[in-house]
């Protein structure tokens, strides 16, 4: 009977604890809901935006490009007018300029390049 006896006072022993609901209340959590509730945010006032928002003003549309009043004279003059050529001379090079062509410039920069000087 000792043994049934002392297994009720440890059970009454292990229970000293309260699981009652206001033993599990959070104090942190009722005080931030309680200041949540009394916040009241200042008004705005209605020209609160003016420095920070430009005025909207819709884009003006491109205009339309417009066709000369005398098209067919100026078309007629394009037509007569002579095409303009390049003087011959002009175009090729005297062969002193250049070279004398892809082996010559091979050849020049094979010869600018000097062997390193060892260093004692």
């Amino acid at each position: 009977m000792s043994s049934l006896r002392l297994l009720r006072q440890a059970a009454c022993s292990a229970r000293t604890f309260s699981t009652s609901a206001s033993s599990r209340r959070d104090i942190v959590q009722e005080i931030y809901i309680k200041e949540l509730k009394a916040y009241k945010p200042s008004p705005v006032a209605k020209d609160a935006h003016l420095g920070s928002v430009k005025p909207f003003s819709p884009i003006q549309p491109p205009k339309p490009p417009t066709l000369p009043v005398d098209l067919a004279t100026e078309l007629a003059a394009y037509d007569a007018a002579e095409p303009t050529t390049t003087d011959e001379s002009a175009v090729t090079s005297s062969p002193g300029e250049f070279g004398q062509g892809a082996e010559a410039f091979l050849s020049f920069l094979e010869a600018d390049v000097k062997p390193a000087e060892a260093h004692h």
